[in-house]
């Protein structure tokens, strides 16, 4: 029997990871149609690969999918906001008490080294907004990956995607960087001295806040 021959990804799951980047830098605008034909052309792709990509982004909830209207990027509403919010508080709070039962003083050295260089992407001239972003999203996931469940990092995955079409504005809001590090630097204390009580408090403390700045 012949071989088969795979390739090492899906063409529509790259069209998929190109049109979530270009939902999140606005370059396709909440609310705005997606014009199928013309996205294919610009890739010399068929429709097919597209339209599965399509239904990749509308599982993750960013694309909204219309009968006889065809696919729009998600506009996120303010009860969306309140939803995602929600439910990422206790996730990730729920994390934050497991982490400090199960964590070795290597898991959070590590996790203080990850806030150490988000601190600096902070400071002006040092950093820039992507890594800012990027140092964020790897402080978050790692403390998910050290309270191990995995079930909760892939639904915290999920919904973090929906949140990042609404995120960047918020965190760019007069004086939120700094309040968001300051909240960072509290779970850090929290999980240092290993006290669930306060670690679960200060992470919801976080995602208040972020929600007022969201909202």
């Amino acid at each position: 029997m012949a071989a088969l021959s795979l390739s090492p990804r899906a063409l529509y799951v790259e069209v998929a990871e190109l049109l979530r980047q270009r939902i999140y830098n606005r370059e396709l605008a909440p609310g705005s149609w997606i014009d199928e034909l013309r996205i294919a052309e610009e890739l010399g792709i068929s429709r097919t690969p597209l339209r599965e990509a399509l239904k990749v982004l509308a599982a993750e909830g960013l694309v909204t999918m219309k009968v006889r209207r065809g696919a729009y990027v998600t506009e996120v509403s303010e009860q969306d906001l309140h939803e995602v919010y929600e439910l990422l508080s206790l996730l990730e709070s729920d994390a934050a008490a497991a982490l400090c039962r199960l964590a070795d003083d290597a898991d959070l050295a590590e996790l203080a080294a990850l806030h150490k260089q988000l601190e600096n992407a902070a400071r002006p001239g040092t950093g820039s907004r992507d890594q800012f972003f990027e140092l964020n999203e790897q402080f978050h996931r790692r403390m998910l990956e050290l309270a191990q469940n995995r079930w909760r990092v892939q639904i915290v995955a999920d919904l973090r995607k929906v949140m990042k079409l609404n995120r960047q504005g918020s965190l760019f809001k007069a004086g939120r960087i700094e309040q968001s590090l300051a909240e960072h630097r509290a779970i850090m204390d929290a999980l240092l001295a290993r006290d669930e009580v306060l670690a679960v408090r200060r992470v919801r403390e976080h995602f208040a806040s972020g929600l007022q700045a969201a909202a």
